[in-house]
């Protein structure tokens, strides 16, 4: 579906510094919140024990439930919060199963006799060193992830692309971490699965933008760089906003629709979707012309290597016709 003018060509060069000067507020803030307020690890990351309390006949007593956890030395620290609605709440503590006994969910269950119909619906424990690797190993995938990246770009197109594809992805990595720590969402498995999500539809944005450049170098009337990257962006603008408008949708809906479960795996999306559609644009585009990518080198490079293509060929030709 073309929703723009295929042949118009829209100044979006004209405004990179601005967007830069957004950019790099949201990013350097954001290093500022993982430093002064940092991360919130989630069970599955910093251990613990997390018990899923519903209540059938009525709102959920948080201050009842306070009170009776009040006389117990580990219980009396947990974290109680609503969960959706009134009637179902959380309750965290960052020691496992063996404080309270064997079966926490029981213990806990006995601890709020009195205080209402309800009945446990979950009980998740991980232990202290479980969460220590699982921590680790997820920030080893992101790692991995890029350096696949940044081996997939520069075989793919060239180191200068390969570069420029890798800052705007740790940008973006950055931005919905900052967000995560502002918004106080707890990092755990799925909080992983997103960041990756995002650098994923980031990355594959950023492709489809470098190469619609890559082709219009050869093809396009400009000989500057920002032009090549203007008329390249209008070109792929139309599929851009029909992609992150309709991915957009279907992650609002599943916020609105999906549940307290994937909350925090929504908003993720929404705010990843919105920082990459916009870094393929202003941050990983315009950065090519940091590494010194010059329009008219590359062209004298795709004569020269398409010049000793025909050589070989013509050179093949012969030795296969016996003038060799």
């Amino acid at each position: 579906m073309q929703i723009f003018d295929k042949g118009k060509i829209y100044n979006f060069m004209g405004i990179r510094w601005v967007m830069f000067a957004i950019s790099a507020t949201l990013f350097f803030g954001s290093i500022a919140l993982l430093f002064t307020k940092g991360l919130n690890y989630g069970i599955d990351f910093a251990g613990g024990t997390l018990i899923q309390v519903k209540y059938h006949d009525k709102d959920a007593p948080i201050d009842l439930i306070r009170d009776k956890f009040s006389s117990n030395e580990i219980l009396k620290n947990a974290s109680i919060t609503e969960f959706g609605s009134a009637s179902e709440i959380t309750i965290r503590y960052t020691t496992t199963s063996d404080s309270l006994g064997n079966n926490p969910g029981a213990f806990v269950a006995d601890m709020l006799k009195g205080s209402g119909e309800f009945e446990i619906r979950r009980v998740d424990v991980v232990g202290p060193k479980i969460g220590s690797e699982l921590r680790e190993k997820g920030i080893m995938a992101v790692i991995v992830s890029l350096v696949l990246i940044l081996i997939y770009i520069g075989v793919r197109f060239e180191w200068r692309f390969a570069l420029a594809a890798i800052f705007s992805e740790i940008h973006d990595v950055v931005i919905v971490l900052g967000a995560i720590s502002l918004l106080s969402i707890d990092v755990n498995l799925d909080t992983l699965a997103a960041i990756l999500t995002v650098l994923g539809y980031s990355l594959n944005d950023t492709i489809i933008i470098f190469d619609r450049i890559r082709e219009r170098v050869k093809e396009s009337k400009f000989i500057e760089l920002f032009g090549v990257i203007n008329e390249s962006v209008s070109l792929t603008l139309s599929r851009t906003l029909m992609t992150s408008v309709t991915t957009l949708l279907a992650v609002i809906t599943l916020f609105f629709y999906g549940g307290d479960m994937i909350h925090g795996f929504s908003i993720i999306m929404i705010i990843g979707i919105l920082i990459g559609t916009i870094s393929s644009v202003f941050i990983a585009a315009p950065m090519l012309s940091w590494f010194r990518f010059s329009v008219e080198e590359y062209r004298a490079l795709m004569v020269a290597k398409e010049l000793r293509k025909k050589e070989k060929e013509k050179i093949r030709a012969m030795y296969e016709k016996g003038r060799l």
